[in-house]
């Protein structure tokens, strides 16, 4: 019953429903997108490092971030390939430089150095050629999702990067920059006569333990054979550059901050319908407060409205979410929705709505049960014969000779019948035993 009564005055005013629909929508479409969009930065952020295959990465003094590093020194990757328990160290380049484009149109860019045959910080999800390309002398790799903006056309391409020939001989797909400046990679020296370091200088040097070493355990004794330099798990490094970028830039706070006024706007939205429509039905609820309905019966009705209107309007806000997750697939800016978000947001619309209705529940709550005698445009009341829960219009009005009899009354939102037993009159008129029907009336 109370279902019912919540779906009725839901459904009665349909242009309303639209509207506490849009707002219930537009809180979960845009809390969803931004909380994706955080979760995509983050992977963007350290996609490099997570996808590495390192154990532990070996970094200059009060390094801060992955793309921004003072360069290291030869001498440090001879003190690092001879620390107890290291297996495989590879030196690696990351260097912002300038791409020349077939067109003669500029774009920034990382470019990444590697070792291919040491099997780490090298490009992964190749759609068009692979890493043994890179043998080819002065080629990269770039990707896909960048073509346009590189200008490449085909693999071939040739281009200038830093005022030195090139050729794009790979392509990959999902390998995002949070910087904007692309990553394009190439093999060690390659990529070193690109950048502007000085000859046997590199940016880090990424190593692999021995099996049984853990990296925690890797790391330590790194620092303590080779002096003035940081050393990170892979883990922790990756974790670092997601903190700098994403709360010491403020780009983080900004898209929480986002999220955040979109649950208030929707919050706010969702109040003003349902308390709206708490106003157009307030004959209602005064007619079954006057026949002995308790608060909370009230307040469970109210419930049910905001909870049907978070499931409807949670429904079609990700479908919409889901919908720019995949669209986002194609674009540099990657939204992520994992299912743990999906769940998260069906409580947090629940609690939204259930929430805006404390308003609601508040004004019927004071709500004066005598309302409903009062005359006026609003309700007009004629009795009816109550046969077996189905209500209809006496054409003989019988008032108090049937043993079973119910109470008519219409507004301009609804027309119920709620029927009780005449024959317990004697009774007081809010006894909780009584049981209160409602039946929409057909007809005018």
């Amino acid at each position: 019953m109370i279902l019912t009564i919540a779906r009725q005055n839901l459904l009665h005013d349909k242009v309303r429903l639209v509207v506490t629909l849009t707002g219930v929508v537009f809180a979960v479409v845009l809390i969803t997108i931004q909380i994706g969009l955080f979760i995509g930065f983050t992977h963007t952020i350290s996609a490099v490092i997570d996808n590495s295959r390192a154990d532990v990465w070996v970094t200059s003094p009060g390094v801060k971030n992955f793309d921004i590093a003072l360069p290291l020194t030869q001498e440090k990757y001879y003190k690092v390939i001879s620390t107890p328990g290291v297996k495989t160290a590879s030196r690696f380049i990351i260097q912002f430089a300038d791409w020349k484009k077939p067109d003669k149109g500029q774009e920034s860019i990382e470019i990444i150095g590697y070792e291919p045959d040491k099997g780490m910080g090298g490009p992964w999800g190749f759609v068009s050629g692979s890493a043994k390309m890179l043998d080819l002398s002065d080629s990269v790799i770039a990707d896909q999702l960048y073509m346009d903006k590189l200008g490449i056309e085909k693999l071939g391409e040739q281009i200038e990067i830093n005022s030195r020939k090139a050729r794009v001989v790979g392509l990959t797909r999902g390998i995002r920059s949070f910087t904007t400046s692309p990553f394009v990679f190439a093999e060690y020296e390659t990529a070193h006569r690109f950048s502007h370091l000085r000859d046997r200088e590199f940016t880090y040097v990424l190593v692999r333990g021995e099996d049984g070493v853990a990296p925690e355990a890797l790391r330590d004794m790194l620092l303590k054979n080779v002096d003035n330099v940081d050393a990170y798990t892979t883990r922790d490094f990756s974790q670092k550059t997601r903190d700098y970028w994403m709360f010491n830039t403020g780009a983080g706070t900004s898209i929480l901050m986002a999220a955040f006024l979109g649950l208030v706007v929707g919050t706010v939205i969702v109040a003003q319908t349902l308390y709206a429509t708490t106003l157009d039905h307030l004959p209602e609820f005064a007619t079954l407060k006057a026949m002995g309905a308790p608060n909370s019966y009230i307040c469970k009705i109210l419930i049910a409205q905001a909870a049907l209107s978070a499931v409807l309007g949670y429904g079609f806000g990700m479908s919409i979410s889901y919908l720019a997750v995949s669209i986002s697939s194609f674009a540099a800016m990657a939204i992520i929705v994992p299912p743990q978000v999906a769940v998260m947001m069906f409580f947090l619309t629940l609690i939204m709505c259930v929430t805006s209705s404390l308003i609601s529940i508040r004004k019927v709550m004071t709500l004066d049960p005598a309302l409903v005698f009062k005359e006026g445009d609003r309700m007009t009341q004629k009795p009816v014969i109550s046969l077996k829960g189905i209500t209809k219009p006496s054409a003989r009005s019988r008032t108090g000779s049937s043993p079973c009899a119910a109470w008519i009354w219409t507004s301009n939102s609804a027309r119920f019948c709620y029927s009780w037993d005449l024959r317990a009159a004697a009774r007081p008129p809010c006894s909780p035993s009584w049981a209160v029907s409602s039946v929409p009336l057909p007809g005018p």
